[in-house]
């Protein structure tokens, strides 16, 4: 777990899974009880946090996308995608990024 912290796509690969989690948390379980539930605690709490790591996401995968030159049409515009699209991330996590973390190590 700690060489993800090592590498540019290792840093993105974890706040990607952050952004997916609190994504998920958010869409799943505190706007529904905000609005089924009446208690938007949650949703106060959560979203800030997912804003965060939304913003945190997007800069880091434009800077992995540099550092590693993606070809927009081909890895970026898919990677930038998923942080939209709920579980999203954890797709793109096993099919672009741990892969390309993989051969890098080698």
């Amino acid at each position: 777990m700690l060489r993800l912290f090592k590498t540019p796509i290792g840093r993105l690969r974890i706040i990607s899974f952050l952004e997916g989690i609190s994504l998920i948390i958010l869409l799943f379980i505190a706007v529904p009880l905000k609005y089924m539930g009446g208690q938007p605690a949650l949703v106060k709490l959560i979203g800030p946090v997912h804003g965060l790591l939304f913003t945190l996401f997007v800069i880091t995968t434009l800077s992995v996308g540099v550092t590693y030159r993606w070809k927009f049409a081909e890895t970026s515009w898919k990677v930038l995608l998923a942080c939209i699209i709920p579980f999203g991330t954890f797709y793109i996590d096993k099919y672009i990024l741990a892969p390309q973390e993989k051969n890098e190590t080698r």
